[in-house]
């Protein structure tokens, strides 16, 4: 790793440490909600990847769908938007890339959906789903959320939060 990578690791688990961990719902800033759902997520997929269980597996996956699915919807619709739109040719390459990544990750639950749960193909799936959400999370929690930090206030962040929650309700899951 660089030492501006270390740098920026660091510094983000600094952060990371002092951010409070209790709000109400409405409250919350957007990163702070966006931060805890990315870790509940990742801890999903290493679940999945760890296990050999076909009906783990598909438990696992069920879980891992509901989450991401709305996840994905709401944070394209509240907050990669609202970046895109601030006309900053970074902050809209930021913006367009997270809809590839999230793309992506459709399909990718898609190959995992149709694999048997046994399968080895679910395996690689899995594994690469894991991966990809790793390096999309990385980024976006660097690139994007620095676009959010540089350009809405903590209110504004809060509105986001309440958006994102709403949004989230209105998604419909495909099986």
């Amino acid at each position: 790793m660089s030492v501006t990578g270390t740098i920026r690791t660091t510094a983000r688990r600094a952060q990371n440490a002092m951010t409070p961990a209790t709000y109400a719902q409405g409250d919350m800033d957007i990163l702070t909600k966006l931060k805890k759902e990315h870790r509940e997520l990742q801890l999903l997929l290493d679940e999945l990847v760890n296990t050999e269980s076909a009906a783990t597996r598909r438990t696992l996956l069920r879980k891992i769908k509901a989450a991401l699915v709305p996840h994905s919807r709401a944070e394209e619709k509240v907050v990669y938007d609202a970046v895109i739109a601030l006309k900053d040719k970074e902050a809209e390459q930021d913006g367009k890339e997270g809809y590839l990544e999230h793309h992506l990750a459709d399909k990718t639950l898609a190959a995992l959906g149709e694999a048997g749960a046994s399968s080895v193909e679910f395996a690689a799936a899995a594994k690469v789903l894991r991966e990809l959400l790793k390096h999309h999370i990385r980024e976006e929690e660097s690139n994007i959320w620095s676009d959010v930090k540089d350009n809405f206030s903590d209110e504004e962040r809060e509105q986001m939060n309440r958006d994102f929650e709403a949004a989230k309700k209105k998604v419909k899951i495909p099986q």
